[in-house]
């Protein structure tokens, strides 16, 4: 479990999604090594590489729920390719798996910015509430 505060974590979940008027039910967290999350991207995705999160969405209404995993070792890799801390990357990661259960994308013309743009948002809004 890599550390974070979960109370805040929860708290900051919500205050995310309520801007997005959604409501929060079960979100899980499941953190896992490199081999584990690549073992998941080949099985539901049809990917070969490693990844730093796969989501499974179970929202239903304004309700969002689903499961999140986070493969950690990559988590680790990309803040240090990119040079920030890893508690940050970490944060952005889990934020961004919330912004796709608000049913923001990433992988169409224009929206990878717009997904960057909300992450900095929610980023800025955790950096206030600790």
């Amino acid at each position: 479990m890599p550390p974070i505060n979960q109370q805040k974590v929860i708290e900051w979940v919500h205050q995310v999604a309520a801007t997005y008027q959604r409501h929060v039910g079960d979100i899980n967290f499941i953190f896992v090594d490199d081999e584990e999350i690549l073992r998941m991207n080949r099985e539901f995705i049809g990917h070969d590489y490693y990844t730093d999160h796969i989501g499974f969405d179970y929202s239903q209404g304004s309700t969002i729920s689903g499961d999140i995993y986070i493969g950690v070792d990559t988590v680790r890799t990309n803040s240090e390719q990119i040079g920030c801390d890893y508690n940050e990357e970490l944060h952005r990661v889990i934020i961004h798996g919330v912004l796709h259960l608000c049913g923001i994308d990433d992988k169409g013309p224009g929206e990878r910015a717009i997904m960057e743009a909300e992450e900095d948002k929610a980023l800025e809004l955790w950096k206030n509430s600790i």
